[in-house]
């Protein structure tokens, strides 16, 4: 990862589920090396599994705060944001959720990486279009891409948490209430997927 300012950058901003994430393992693949910040343990071992399906395990790396698979001949990197390796070049580089810069006990980081990580030739900041003035003003030069979702979100109404029919998404504004909500669906229907 290079620090200071080099190649293309570029905010790519949009709501949920309009190919973000999609976009930079592309454009990272794109490029001979490549890294990708990303804010979950969770998220960063199912891009690390599909980077790894599509180009070989030899070739990608898994940095967490828990796990760490690094295959001597690696030239893509999945990380946590906070695990990021800072002394690695490479010629792509994408932090994802940038959003979460605002966020009290993890913002600092985020910040640091959105301000100084970059890669060689292209860095990609992904995240929520609230995020537009701030990359205006923190990085004026950036171009901002915006991007619409692909499909239509509908809001059911209010409903039981417990009688939700499988594959529905329950959303929490604090990491407190999605585990109280994991504990409720644990307790009720034996289960919550992560």
């Amino acid at each position: 990862m290079t620090v200071g300012n080099s190649g293309s950058l570029k905010a790519i901003l949009g709501p949920t589920n309009t190919g973000k994430t999609f976009y930079a393992i592309e454009r990272m693949l794109a490029h001979r090396s490549g890294m990708i910040g990303l804010p979950l343990r969770l998220l960063a071992r199912e891009v690390y599994h599909k980077v790894a399906d599509r180009i070989g395990a030899q070739h990608v790396a898994l940095v967490t705060g828990e796990e760490r698979i690094v295959p001597p001949k690696a030239r893509y990197w999945v990380a946590t944001v906070e695990a990021m390796p800072l002394d690695m070049p490479v010629e792509c580089l994408a932090i994802d959720e940038i959003q979460v810069a605002t966020d009290f006990d993890r913002g600092h980081v985020f910040t640091n990486r959105i301000l100084h990580a970059r890669g060689l030739n292209e860095t990609l900041l992904l995240g929520a279009a609230t995020m537009a003035p701030v990359i205006r003003a923190l990085l004026p030069d950036a171009e901002i891409i915006h991007r619409p979702r692909f499909s239509e979100l509908l809001y059911a109404g209010s409903k039981k948490i417990s009688r939700q029919p499988p594959r529905s998404a329950i959303v929490a504004f604090s990491a407190t209430q999605v585990y109280a909500i994991a504990e409720l669906i644990r307790r009720e229907r034996g289960g919550a997927p992560w």
